[in-house]
């Protein structure tokens, strides 16, 4: 355990980042402009982590360097200090859901001491993951869905009727919801946002029990960090659509290019995890303002303490 972590002000300061990224964001909400939305969470990340003294280094961030204008993979946040950091984030997780005005918009970080957080390129990675009370090994992502999904009924002690499978709604994930519906689980699709989709496991308040599905390789990072904090189970294996991912992959030092990683191998030591909801939905309610007040819903959790607090901030528009 990083007794850096034991720091109140680290928990502090990541609930305001959030909160930034996320008020930037909902100003853009519904404009249909999902590039606008993006930037503005994340130059408003931005300018609250150089407010921040910590020498902070960006290992997932919003792609490579050239890629990138803020947030890229390599950059150096903060004012500097005793905090030496290694940070993930997605400014805004539901780009699309926020230019429409949809529900389960997030700005999302994590953060956990120099050298723990591995550095994943930009790719997909098939996930599955579960929240915690389990016995380790109850999922395991070579079993077929329906595999997964009686394993988990049976240590959960109820019928496989009685499970939740959160999936995105992709083609891609046809023969996975064809599996999880045989085995006789419900399928909850989700329009976007696989790291709410992977949180959620570990709520009992969304009914969600596990998670399936590829998604974003460096949101698998972010996601993993709120379940340390909560002790769920998450596996991932990173797939490649072409070689120039894989040549991205070695640059950043994948060397087994099939690796089946667990949490643990994704966030190596304690992490504070923060999301702010931009748009509300079924883990947080979205930025609003009523009657000349400002209102954000935060959840912050930190794996040292294994604390999880839910944040309310009103301040006058």
């Amino acid at each position: 355990m990083s007794e850096q972590l034991l720091d109140r002000s680290l928990v502090l300061a990541a609930v305001r980042v959030t909160e930034s990224a996320a008020v930037a964001a909902w100003t853009l909400s519904g404009r249909g402009d999902e590039m606008a939305a993006d930037r503005a969470a994340a130059d408003a990340m931005r300018a609250a982590l150089d407010e921040l003294e910590i020498d902070g280094e960006i290992v997932i961030g919003e792609g490579e360097r050239e890629e990138a204008p803020v947030l890229y993979i390599g950059e150096k946040v903060g004012r500097g200090g005793p905090f030496q950091l290694d940070i993930a984030l997605d400014p805004l997780e539901g780009t699309t859901l926020t230019a429409k005005a949809m529900g389960n918009a997030l700005a999302v970080m994590a953060w956990a001491p120099r050298g723990s957080l591995l550095k994943l390129p930009g790719a997909y990675m098939d996930k599955i993951a579960c929240g915690p009370g389990y016995p380790a090994g109850v999922i395991d992502l070579d079993r077929t869905p329906a595999q997964n999904v009686v394993a988990l009924a049976a240590a959960k002690g109820v019928a496989a009727s009685e499970i939740t499978v959160c999936v995105l709604d992709r083609p891609r994930h046809a023969e996975i919801i064809a599996s999880v519906r045989e085995a006789g689980a419900r399928v909850a699709l989700i329009a976007d946002g696989d790291i709410a989709g992977v949180i959620n496991t570990a709520d009992p308040e969304t009914g969600v029990d596990l998670y399936l599905g590829q998604g974003g390789a460096p949101e698998g990072v972010l996601a993993c960090a709120a379940l340390k904090c909560v002790g769920g189970q998450f596996q991932g294996r990173l797939v490649f659509r072409n070689a120039d991912e894989r040549a991205r992959a070695r640059r950043v030092g994948i060397e087994n290019l099939d690796k089946k990683y667990d949490l643990h191998e994704l966030v190596r030591e304690d992490a504070i995890f923060a999301a702010t909801g931009v748009t509300k939905g079924a883990l947080l309610d979205g930025v609003k303002v009523q009657h000349g007040f400002l209102h954000t819903h935060s959840l912050v959790m930190n794996s040292a303490t294994r604390t999880v607090r839910e944040v309310r901030m009103r301040r006058p528009v």
